[in-house]
């Protein structure tokens, strides 16, 4: 799928910023391959993208994704990962790979897990079995995997707990990026390639812990940071407001990722406070329930209103799927549980966020950032104004029903 020197060591260059916000158009380069930025990695939670190939999720422009730690930790296992060639060879992908470190997820199973300063304890949803994660036992798991970023074990704090909670959590994730950066050192080749570190900052909805937490992470100079803790429950104004400070808090020569966002006016908003990167399970995971995207919001595709519409997904959109399938045919894959709707959907979004951001980085290269994203946003949000008022039409009493 690519041509690409592994023993090309890490970088990131900005090569074009916007001159009336923090936009910024720019390049990561790892040794497999070169990733242009701002960048959506789609997510390939257990060595695949749900319901694609991996050919097809290069067809859409992609040129990173994700792996999720915890789920290979459990099945099926990154040691047996290694010995098949790491995560790269042993899924067949050939881009550039960046690994979570299994803090959300463990952090997600709720009562099923019991923190310590040493790391977590928490039973396996698979089979109920008792596992522990440390940030020792996180860069074990990613090493092994083979990943280009490694990111590091971190606790983040839901929305909604106390301050003492979310002050708790930041602590703790800074003396745990100490020791991920004690196993690991920030930035080293193995096996042929360079892996490096990238640090999170945590402190919820607190603009003071938010500064607190840049500053310890950014005092470890490592080769990229991420913003966690955000898209979790707190309102879309919150999200944005720490979005846009903790961006600001974050070296400007280094690649800036926010984690777990999501939908296209929010992205939008993440590129005009100067983040470099995003990941969300939003696009495979939508797909898979009928749930397809468009520059004038969702569509819900597998509803009986397209049942003859013989229009594609989107006319604008230029991938495989709009150019040869119609709106009526893939409801019917749909409704025949015809695995091939899936696909098609999936393959429709994967698409639809890697010509979104193509269209970002055009724009900020143009000098035409804001205008660009300006109509973006507006198209987007006035096309979910108008998918919601008909959901409440169609819905006896005019209550609101989940799409």
């Amino acid at each position: 799928m690519i041509d690409h020197a592994l023993d090309t060591p890490f970088s990131f260059k900005v090569k074009n910023t916007a001159s009336d916000c923090a936009a910024r158009r720019g390049r990561l380069v790892t040794g497999h391959g070169a990733i242009e930025t701002p960048v959506f990695m789609p997510v390939g939670t257990v060595g695949t993208v749900k319901a694609v190939t991996f050919e097809s999720v290069w067809e859409t422009g992609a040129r990173i994704i994700l792996g999720n730690t915890y789920h290979l930790y459990l099945r099926p296992g990154h040691e047996l990962v290694q010995r098949m060639g790491g995560l790269h060879r042993f899924q067949g992908w050939d881009g550039a790979l960046l690994t979570d470190s299994a803090g959300f997820q463990v952090f997600s199973l709720g009562d099923l897990n019991k923190i310590t300063e040493d790391g977590v304890e928490f039973r396996s949803h698979l089979d109920g079995s008792k596992h522990f994660f440390s940030p020792e036992v996180s860069m074990e798991a990613q090493l092994n995997l083979g990943s280009d970023i490694v990111m590091a074990f971190d606790e983040c704090a839901a929305y909604g707990v106390s301050r003492q909670e979310v002050e708790a959590a930041l602590g703790r994730t800074t003396r745990w990026l100490a020791r991920c950066k004690d196993v690991f050192g920030g930035r080293e080749f193995r096996e042929g390639w360079e892996r490096v570190l990238f640090g999170i900052m945590q402190g919820g909805v607190h603009e003071d812990l938010r500064r607190q937490s840049a500053a310890e992470i950014v005092d470890l100079d490592l080769p990229g940071y991420a913003v966690g803790g955000l898209s979790v429950g707190e309102p879309t104004s919150a999200m944005r407001e720490m979005t846009e400070l903790a961006a600001g808090l974050l070296p400007e020569e280094k690649p800036r990722y926010l984690m777990g966002v999501g939908f296209p006016d929010d992205i939008v908003a993440g590129v005009e406070a100067g983040i470099d990167m995003f990941d969300c399970v939003l696009p495979t995971r939508m797909a898979r329930t009928g749930t397809v995207l468009t520059r004038d919001g969702r569509l819900v595709v597998k509803n009986l209103e397209f049942s003859e519409d013989s229009r594609p997904i989107d006319e604008e959109c230029g991938c495989p799927v709009c150019a040869r399938h119609s709106r009526g045919y893939i409801r019917h894959l749909f409704k025949a549980n015809e695995i091939l709707g899936c696909t098609l959907a999936t393959m429709h979004n994967l698409f639809f966020y890697q010509e979104l951001m193509a269209g970002i980085r055009n724009a900020i290269e143009e000098g035409k950032f804001k205008a660009h994203a300006a109509e973006v946003t507006r198209r987007w949000q006035e096309g979910e104004k108008n998918r919601l008022e008909g959901v409440q039409k169609r819905t006896p009493g005019g209550r609101k029903k989940r799409a």
